[in-house]
Parts: structure tokens; C-alpha cells; sequence
């Protein structure tokens, strides 16, 4: 039964790329009351402003797009606050939500979640059979006890908070930093810059060989809204393209779509990462969800954002 686009949403989180994303398509499709604030004006870590807040507004839906992220470089060097701020803002926003009485929330997490050398494709009975990804594991693990407190919560006090498991996104509004992107925003801004500046190769880390699935940030979005106003059995659900390549394969198909040929310089030094992430998604399918990005239409929307951001 769709929900009342007139129906009080808090959405945590709006201005990073996934944030961004479910705002615009929530505007979209005519949603009216849409509640956003900056991090200047509502402080996550803070749990008496957050439930103050959220007391205030009285909201019926709930999305927490908000969380620390990064890529290898990030969640391996910066543990402490990956897992510490991650834990801070969801554990506020889902206990003040039960508090004020919100009874559908969607907490978003990533395919780390996983297992290292969890069986592919991954079904989300693979959570916790298996040790983790170390260079992510602290962001992992917080992601982890969130989606134990969305199930705790549903089954202790009848909710239904719903958490969707996307695989690595990519699109308009991406961070492109050198040290804390993640990956295939990182080759892009390799990419772009040593053709601009004529250079004759670029460097990744590893050998290149781990398969990474791609999504496209809008079918995430979609895929927020599209849930907002399902009843669903499951806590856990995925939601992926079903599309995977090496890493140097990504590094090929940008380097064609860009128009250049340079040569790839492996570092193996640096980590590799998980050898491949690739998510079954047959329960969302099963409710009707389906993305509708493929990586040439989805690539060619954020490279002209890219480029629209004059991003050195």
C-alpha cells in the first residue's frame, strides 16, 4: 500500500552522495514533508539533541543515509572513529525513532558487512559465519550492530525496521578524495587527471584482480522509497545490479569511456581488499524491486558531475 506522500520523513544524512539522492527522488515522486538538517544544526553523536529533535518533528518514516565512510585507505587508518561515530549516530537515531514512536525506519549499511570469503553470490543468511575483512572491519562491525538493534527492536517492541545492504555505489555527488574515496571514484579522478596532465600510466592498489559489484546511487534511492511502504518478514535485505568486474577491468571500461590508454601500475604493497562482493538479491526481487541503472548510462551521469564539480 504506498504511503502518504504528505507523511513526516526524517532523512539523516541528506547532503552525501546517497543522501542526496533519496532527497531528490523522494522530491520527485511528491513528497511534501521531507525533514533535513545540516550537521552545524543537529549533531548525530549528540543522543539528548537527536532524540529532542526527533521528538519535536514527530516523523513516521525514519532513513539513515547518515554514516562515516571512506575507502580502504580510510577505514583502515581511521578505525577508532569509523566504528565509534558509526555506532553514535544509529544507535541515537534508532532508539530515539522507538522512542517518539516512528514504526518504519530504513537503516542503510554496506556489502562489508560480509564475510571475507563469504560464498558468492552473497545471501544475507552469510551474515556473521565468517571472520571479516580486516582493513574494514571496524565499519563493518558497527553496521553489523545496527542491523542487531533494528531486529532486536522489531522483535521486542512489533517495528519494522528495515535494513537494505547495497554493494559499492557510485554517482553524482561521490567524494573523490585521493585518500578516502572508494574505489571506482578514485580511478576516475586517477583517470581524468593523468590524461589532463598527459600522463603516461596511473597506479592502483593490489593486483587489480578483486571483482567489485556496482549499483548505481538513484537504485539505491529508489530502492528506499520503493521499501518505505512494504511490510516486510525480513530484517536484512540486499540491493545490487548483479553487475561485477576485476578492478582492472573497471580502470579499461574509464579509460575507454574517457577516450585515453595509459598503462596500469600495480602496487602490491597496498591491500587488495576482499577478493569479490558480489550480492544475491533475489529477496528484494521477490517484492518487486529491480534496478534500472546499467554502468554506461550510470557512469555517463557522474562523469558529467564529475566535470560540472571542475574536481582536481
Amino acid at each position: 500500500m504506498p504511503i502518504n506522500k504528505k507523511s513526516k520523513i526524517f532523512l539523516a544524512g541528506h547532503t552525501g552522495m546517497v543522501g542526496s539522492a533519496i532527497l531528490k527522488s523522494l522530491k520527485k515522486k511528491g513528497y511534501k514533508n521531507i525533514f533535513i538538517k545540516s550537521k552545524k544544526s543537529l549533531d548525530l553523536l549528540n543522543q539528548e539533541k537527536t532524540h529532542r529533535y526527533l521528538r519535536k518533528i514527530k516523523p513516521k518514516y525514519v532513513i539513515i543515509a547518515a554514516a562515516r565512510v571512506g575507502g580502504i585507505f580510510a577505514n583502515n587508518n581511521y578505525k577508532a572513529q569509523f566504528i565509534y561515530q558509526n555506532l553514535m549516530i544509529q544507535n541515537n537515531l534508532i532508539h530515539s525513532s522507538y522512542l517518539v514512536g516512528v514504526k518504519k525506519l530504513i537503516f542503510l549499511g554496506s556489502s562489508c558487512i560480509y564475510p571475507r570469503n563469504a560464498k558468492q553470490p552473497i545471501k544475507e543468511t552469510s551474515l556473521l559465519t565468517g571472520a571479516l575483512e580486516k582493513t574494514n572491519d571496524a565499519y563493518a562491525i558497527a553496521k553489523i550492530a545496527g542491523i542487531k538493534m533494528c531486529e532486536a527492536y522489531n522483535g521486542q517492541y512489533n517495528l519494522n525496521y528495515l535494513c537494505l545492504m547495497p554493494s559499492n555505489l557510485y554517482g553524482p555527488n561521490d567524494n573523490y578524495n585521493s585518500k578516502n574515496s572508494h574505489f571506482f571514484p578514485a580511478l576516475i579522478r586517477k583517470i581524468h587527471n593523468a590524461k589532463k596532465n598527459k600522463k603516461k600510466f596511473i597506479e592502483i592498489w593490489g593486483n587489480g584482480k578483486a571483482k567489485r559489484e556496482l549499483t548505481y546511487v538513484d537504485d539505491l534511492a529508489d530502492a528506499c522509497e520503493f521499501f518505505l511502504s512494504k511490510k516486510t518478514k525480513e530484517v536484512l535485505i540486499n540491493i545490487g545490479s548483479g553487475y561485477e568486474l576485476k578492478i582492472i577491468d573497471y580502470c579499461k571500461f574509464i579509460m575507454k569511456k574517457m577516450k585515453c590508454s595509459l598503462a596500469i601500475k600495480k602496487n602490491s604493497k597496498m591491500p587488495n581488499g576482499t577478493p569479490r562482493k558480489l550480492l544475491d538479491c533475489k529477496i528484494a526481487k521477490s517484492y518487486g524491486w529491480r534496478h534500472r541503472y546499467n554502468l554506461e548510462k550510470g557512469f555517463n551521469f557522474t562523469y558529467k558531475d564529475f566535470l560540472r564539480r571542475n574536481i582536481r
